[in-house]
């Protein structure tokens, strides 16, 4: 295999990953999350072959890209952990006025 073609191979599964995304919701929704990793997979790979700038910045446009992707789930973790400290605020009150 030349030199060039990791590269072409790597571009031609992107392709085909995004296309692919647009099928179904839940099938579109694992493959939206899988194209971020994919940019930090290959940010770690630039930063362990020295490319430590590039490697970088992949990673921390493939964290954003993750942070939009799973914003609705950190929603619905922060709700529920309000919800779950102010009742353990109210109970731990309760019990040391007894």
């Amino acid at each position: 295999m030349k030199k060039g073609n990791g590269l072409a191979i790597v571009l031609i599964l992107i392709g085909i990953l995004l296309l692919v995304g647009k099928l179904g919701n839940l099938f579109g929704f694992l493959i939206g999350l899988l194209i971020p990793l994919l940019v930090i997979g290959l940010g770690v790979i630039g930063w362990r072959n020295g490319n430590r700038f590039i490697g970088g910045i992949l990673m921390v446009i493939g964290g954003f890209m993750l942070l939009g992707k799973l914003s609705a789930v950190i929603f619905w973790i922060a709700a529920i952990g309000l919800i779950v400290f102010g009742i353990t605020m109210l109970t731990r009150n309760r019990t040391r006025r007894i």
